[in-house]
């Protein structure tokens, strides 16, 4: 496979360096052996994640300088809702100080008590804002999703007997809405194909069940659409992304990942009523319905880096510097979710740390020992994140435990993934050495971020 040069020249540098091994052991211990309660400065090279960790354009930077910071009516905001109009066709669009923000308002806006909603597979902060206001998430993705060592093409997609099961035995009525992530983060940064799509609209539209995008990473999904799904290939990325919310009626948006800005997100939706609705709530959990909770500069950044993402150059770089990342990990007997994603490299903790039980936390204790390792930050997505359930009070237990190696946009080169690779190799060799955790310490509400851990 051809891997593309980055298609940008870089500007401005920032100086990172590698701290001791031994260093790297005592943060890791002081951090309870969660990598977010490590400081920035002790890590060489961050994988955490790709929300918010973009590297922006310098028309975006140069956006940021006609912010206009009214409290009300920013002019930034027009153009936040017009490109948002043209790109995503929704009617409507509610900005958000991120994310989970817009979650939070939808959950509040669509689901009564006792109600379910379905999707293809969770998502932490999404699950955890559904289940607040009384809804129950019922998981109807395609079971290979479930499956690291399946090499299918769209992974994410629903499947759509379970979905008709679920209306026949729940009713359609208490389906709030379906949920559809566009990609599967947990699945792997797995897509959805646009036959998939349009076959859950139509269903849905017989039973008068609303469909909701979870679109964060909306424009990574249409570039596997282009790469493969016939009738696609000479399609353009905006032409797909607006075509694929064409089945929705509404969204949620981080702003932190495909809109390559460090902050922000909006809500979208065509219906009126609950377009009012939501620019009342707005103002109690996130600011007027022209900024809610950003800055005009912040919205001005989205807008611009909105119409970036859609670029074919930037976006095949993009999923082929992960998938070099993955083909690299692969090669070397390195036991990964395939096919790889958009956004991450999942590495499947489960085949690395055949000595660990589930309850022993494979995946936590294999992200401490990268760091230790490589100092290279990754994170644990598999029986931690998956916290307890709310009436058994047992830990949900997925199929996939899994640590993701996560790529920020424009950030790293090719050099960096090479440096990830061999670390993780490395390590692999003496995989036997990693030991298992247990709870010191384990909030209520995801626990994945906070909490603290010792070796068994």
């Amino acid at each position: 496979m051809m891997y593309p040069a980055e298609p940008f020249r870089i500007k401005s540098v920032e100086t990172v360096s590698m701290i001791p091994r031994e260093e790297r052991i005592k943060k890791m211990q002081e951090a309870g052996y969660n990598t977010f309660l490590l400081n920035s400065k002790d890590v060489y090279i961050d994988l955490l994640t790709d929300s918010g960790t973009n590297a922006m354009s310098d028309k975006q930077w140069a956006g940021m300088m006609i912010g206009d910071e009214a409290y009300a009516g920013s002019e930034n905001f027009y153009h936040l809702e017009a490109t948002v109009r043209e790109l995503f066709g929704f009617k409507h669009i509610v900005p958000t100080h991120q994310g989970r923000g817009a979650e939070n308002l939808l959950s509040q806006l669509a689901i009564k008590p006792g109600q379910y909603v379905a999707g293809n597979m969770y998502f932490t902060t999404t699950r955890f804002h559904q289940e607040k206001n009384g809804a129950t998430f019922i998981d109807i993705v395609r079971d290979e999703a479930h499956d690291a060592t399946l090499e299918v093409p769209f992974k994410g997609n629903i499947d759509l007997k379970k979905l008709e099961k679920l209306i026949e035995e729940k009713g359609a009525q208490n389906i709030a809405y379906i949920c559809l992530a566009v990609t599967v983060n947990l699945a792997g940064g797995q897509p959805v194909s646009m036959e998939n799509m349009r076959a859950v609209r139509e269903l849905t539209k017989k039973h008068g069940i609303k469909v909701f995008y979870d679109a964060t990473r909306c424009v990574e999904n249409a570039y596997f659409i282009k790469e493969q799904e016939k009738g696609f290939e000479n399609k353009t990325i905006k032409e797909i992304v607006h075509e694929m919310f064409s089945y929705a009626d509404g969204c949620t948006m981080s702003g932190k990942k495909d809109c390559l800005v460090n902050i922000g997100g909006f809500l979208c939706m065509n219906d009126d009523e609950m377009f009012s609705a939501a620019r009342e709530l707005v103002v109690v959990y996130e600011g007027m319905p022209s900024y809610g909770g950003l800055a005009g500069r912040d919205m001005e950044a989205m807008a611009i880096g909105l119409r970036e993402a859609m670029q074919f150059e930037y976006i095949e770089h993009r999923i082929k510097q992960v998938r070099y990342l993955g083909e690299k990990l692969k090669n070397a007997g390195i036991p990964i979710v395939e096919p790889v994603g958009g956004h991450a490299v999942f590495l499947d903790a489960r085949r690395f740390c055949e000595h660990l039980t589930q309850d022993q936390f494979p995946a936590q204790s294999l992200a401490a020992s990268i760091y230790v390792e490589t100092g290279v930050r990754s994170m644990e997505r598999g029986i931690i994140s998956a916290g307890r359930n709310k009436e058994t009070g047992d830990h949900h237990r997925p199929k996939l435990e899994t640590v993701r190696l996560t790529i920020p946009r424009r950030v790293y080169t090719y050099a960096h993934m090479d440096l990830v690779a061999d670390g993780i190799i490395k390590l692999y060799k003496h995989k036997e050495d990693i030991r298992g955790l247990q709870f010191v310490y384990e909030p209520k509400q995801l626990r994945f971020f906070t909490a603290r851990f010792e070796y068994i």
